[in-house]
């Protein structure tokens, strides 16, 4: 299994330089370059090809939410992995809207880290358990719109996606076939304009639907 290719972008030097010391320390990553703010991300992801950016929000000339969504606008191979030291629910929000993969507080230790580089690679999203206790709290909050034309199904669906089942496992729970469930969930991210799974979590807490 080849190594996976990671920027990393922090604008605080001590904080970059520590964080690829580590991860070159971890076994499976390989740190092809690290940039001190988003526009530098951005270009970097552009000349190196990466698996994954680790971004910071937080970053002169372009933050890390913007820098996210150029690149996955621009680079759609690379996934993005959040680690900040900000939690709020409107910066969780923002860069799983974004197009965020995983999103991670600074005081995650480096095999988080690690995991959470090998998941995105993967497709697979990671939150740490602060981040999934604030969207929790958003889900408290009022929505101004009622879900985008979903039907009662689709509903079901967003809130098992939530859960974090697979598609076979949502099948197994609804008594249909996983064919269903993709079509379901084709139709429920075509409708809230959603990008991936990760996405579909953060609508469905900012919803109260999970």
């Amino acid at each position: 299994m080849n190594d996976v290719r990671v920027v990393v972008a922090d604008d605080q030097t001590v904080v970059r330089d520590g964080l690829v010391t580590l991860l070159r320390l971890l076994p499976g990553i390989d740190v092809v370059a690290a940039a001190s703010d988003g526009e530098e991300a951005v270009r970097l992801v552009a000349e190196h090809n990466p698996d994954v950016l680790l971004v910071d929000l937080r970053m002169p000339h372009c933050d890390g939410v913007e820098a996210t969504r150029r690149v996955r606008a621009d680079h759609p191979d690379t996934e993005v992995v959040v680690l900040t030291t900000y939690s709020d629910d409107d910066s969780v929000l923002s860069a799983l809207r974004a197009g965020a993969r995983g999103y991670l507080t600074k005081d995650a230790d480096a095999e988080s880290i690690g995991r959470a580089l090998q998941a995105a690679a993967a497709g697979q999203s990671i939150m740490d358990a602060e981040v999934q206790r604030r969207l929790v709290e958003a889900s408290a909050k009022p929505v101004d719109a009622a879900p985008a034309g979903l039907t009662p199904r689709e509903i079901e669906v967003l809130r098992l996606i939530a859960d974090g089942l697979s598609n076979t496992e949502i099948a197994r729970r609804l008594v249909v076939s996983e064919a269903t469930v993709k079509t379901h969930i084709n139709h429920l991210f075509a409708k809230a304009d959603l990008r991936d799974r990760a996405q579909a979590v953060a609508y469905a807490y900012r919803l109260g639907l999970a």
